[in-house]
């Protein structure tokens, strides 16, 4: 039962992805359909040139071709005139010509829409599928399906379902044609047609598993191709080439081999369906010359026979073809509608819009990301309106997820506890308010591979570039930035390359000031820059931003010791909380972290 709800939402997204190309698509069809006419009656006309025209063998043509030949002179005319014959096949030949013109252009306006349609509409649901989602599955893997998943389907729908209707048309015509000159040498042509289409579907269920294997390893290897253009800094730095060359290879030799183990598969395939192919024409042509001995059959008859019987055979050879590319489309299309079944973000019915200025309180959370255990445990705290909330806690202690909660990135679940902002619960709040009213920069930032101007724009459309220089000298970046030679409109590189990393977390510090949002986040996001820097920053928010809500989690005691109230995270729990004063001269964690900072050399 699964299966089959599987199997039809599968076609129901198939025909939602056609919205747009059905058109195209029917006219393509119609035109194959006329072309596949046209090949049907090239052999009547040389059957009838040689029976009818040449020889003396009474005509049986229908009523209205009759007509037309006495009014041109009748067969004795056609036989001095032979031209008249051979215009008749150059026209029909212009006919398929033109067919096939229109057929590849609706054909092709089809398909790319259909691309278009079916890119947009997954690029727009992997926008809306959660964080959790993103953190699940691999970006390489998730290019692959939006790309050469894509590909296959079109090709499917556009090469193979299309032609299907012209296999029908030529199937049909063909058998219709073989029955009214010699309907047992037709009964003889099509005895071996059964045995031929079910071995093509049984080969169909064998590949298909082939298939699957190999989008899956392509997946990983574009997965592997794209950490290691992302991270080549990293690679270069402790000289891992070679180690990464040598994963590569391994990933690549074996996915490789997965795809000579399909060629091999469809080499016995074709092999052997060209040997029964060749076997039946073989059948016919030696049935059909005895029956033009013993039964009288004409010619004509013969020749137009062996035609049609050519074109009976090529479409039931090509329905394996058309059950192999099935295999990969229906991988292709498993792949793409596990992307089009996750669910995306919504919110509760009736959404709320909280009071952003108002306290946020976190009362006895807790919370474990998937299959792992407990990383928060009975939190409770609050950062009070219009204050600064430091976060202090060692790796993996919670502070990041803390955030994360907050921003609705991960849902909380029902009974792990509530997060309320202004006394609203934040699942019964507006996600897209809520977060278009907390700016965050988070512990890893990311730059796009455009202009310095445009990363720190992104979070507007109307932005000015005063506005951007404004942000800029807040996060202390202005004076940095005009030293370039192309100032705000240098280019940053893939995910910042160009940039230092205290570079790259002022230019998203300043991103997030443009929002000028109620509630703000900077998660561990000033480890990068100098205590100077740091304190520079600091007293920039406090000065323009003095009303906002900040929470910053950092590792550096200089950079919490001014805030007003400071929480410290031990193993996903509260281990204090309190003032930087109280703190230091509790003789907890946070002292001994003060105690070690300061030994090294900060002043605090």
């Amino acid at each position: 039962m699964k299966d089959k709800t599987q199997s039809k939402e599968k076609r129901r997204l198939v025909f939602d992805f056609l919205k747009g190309s059905k058109l195209f698509f029917a006219v393509s069809i119609l035109s194959a359909a006329l072309s596949a006419l046209a090949d049907m009656l090239t052999p009547q006309i040389i059957r009838t040139t040689i029976d009818n025209v040449i020889g003396s063998e009474e005509a049986s043509l229908p009523a209205p071709v009759m007509r037309l030949i006495e009014k041109i002179g009748g067969f004795g005319y056609l036989k001095t005139h032979m031209i008249i014959m051979a215009l008749a096949v150059l026209a029909v030949a212009l006919i398929k010509v033109a067919s096939q013109y229109s057929f590849r252009v609706y054909n092709t306006k089809g398909s790319e829409t259909l691309v278009k349609t079916m890119r947009d509409t997954l690029f727009h649901r992997i926008e809306r599928l959660p964080f959790s989602w993103h953190m699940k599955n691999k970006t390489g893997d998730i290019i692959q399906r939006c790309t050469s998943d894509i590909d296959t389907l079109r090709n499917f729908v556009s090469e193979q379902m299309t032609g299907i209707f012209r296999i029908a048309i030529m199937l049909v015509l063909s058998i219709i044609f073989m029955l009214s000159m010699d309907p047992l040498l037709t009964l003889i042509a099509i005895i071996p047609m059964p045995l031929i289409m079910l071995y093509s579907l049984s080969f169909h269920k064998t590949v298909r598993t082939q298939f699957e294997k190999c989008d899956e390893n392509e997946g990983k290897l574009s997965a592997m191709v794209q950490e290691n253009l992302t991270g080549v800094r990293v690679v270069r730095a402790f000289g891992r080439e070679k180690t990464e060359l040598d994963r590569f290879n391994t990933q690549n030799t074996y996915y490789t081999s997965l795809w000579v183990r399909v060629a091999h598969s469809l080499s016995r395939f074709w092999s052997s369906s060209d040997f029964l192919a060749g076997f039946q024409i073989l059948i016919v042509v030696a049935v059909g010359a005895v029956f033009c001995v013993k039964r009288g059959t004409t010619a004509g008859d013969y020749v137009a026979f062996i035609s049609y019987n050519g074109m009976l055979i090529w479409p039931v050879r090509m329905l394996g073809r058309m059950i192999s590319e099935m295999s990969k489309a229906g991988v292709s299309i498993d792949r793409i509608h596990y992307i089009m079944k996750s669910e995306p973000e919504h919110d509760l019915p009736d959404p709320v819009k909280p009071d952003m200025t108002g306290d946020i309180r976190f009362e006895h959370v807790t919370f474990a990301y998937e299959n792992c255990p407990e990383i928060l445990t009975d939190v409770s705290f609050t950062a009070e309106s219009g204050k600064t909330l430091g976060i202090l806690g060692g790796t993996g202690s919670g502070k990041s997820t803390l955030m994360f909660l907050l921003d609705k990135l991960y849902d909380l679940p029902e009974g792990n506890g509530t997060i309320s902002i202004g006394g609203t619960d934040i699942r019964l709040a507006d996600t897209r308010y809520l977060r278009e009213n907390i700016g965050m920069v988070l512990q890893e930032p990311y730059l796009f591979s455009r202009t310095i101007s445009e990363n720190i724009g992104i979070t507007s459309e109307h932005i000015t570039l005063e506005d951007i220089r404004e942000a800029a000298r807040d996060a202390c970046l202005d004076d940095t930035v005009m030293q370039f030679a192309q100032g705000y409109e240098t280019k940053v590189g893939e995910r910042g390359v160009t940039l230092s990393g205290g570079q790259k977390q002022r230019t998203a510090i300043a991103r997030m000031l443009t929002q000028k949002t109620p509630v703000m986040i900077l998660d561990d996001s000033l480890s990068a820059v100098d205590t100077e820097t740091d304190a520079k920053i600091r007293r920039a928010l406090e000065k323009h931003f003095g009303g906002a809500t900040v929470i910053i989690i950092s590792h550096r005691i200089t950079t919490l010791s001014h805030c007003d109230r400071i929480i410290v995270l031990d193993k996903g729990r509260i281990a204090e909380n309190g003032t930087h004063d109280e703190l230091k001269c509790a003789g907890g964690l946070y002292s001994r972290i003060y105690e070690s900072q300061s030994g090294l050399g900060e002043e605090v």
